[in-house]
């Protein structure tokens, strides 16, 4: 199966990038919900976290201060050193 990502950055010509290692599973691990502070979005995550709760997967909620830019970076490092995974949350 081919999966194609678009960047949404507006790069006329963007580089390469190679997609991040894929976990074997979610069971056990740690998965960080971001919410990138648009409107419903974190009603969005409330079902993304009960769907994963209920596949026992520990859930971590991250909010950024504003969807505008991007979170910063000690927040990037935190959500790296507390768990094993990200779900970011876009909604409007």
């Amino acid at each position: 199966m081919t999966i194609t990502l678009l960047d949404p950055t507006g790069e006329r010509h963007p580089g390469a990038r190679p997609s991040a290692p894929r976990l074997p599973a979610l069971a056990g691990r740690v998965v960080a919900l971001l919410d990138i502070s648009k409107p419903r979005g974190d009603i969005f995550l409330d079902r993304v976290e009960a769907l994963l709760g209920a596949r026992g997967v520990t859930v971590r909620r991250y909010i950024k201060p504003t969807f505008a830019k991007p979170a910063p970076a000690d927040l990037r490092r935190r959500i790296a050193q507390e768990c094993d995974a990200v779900i970011e949350a876009l909604a409007d």
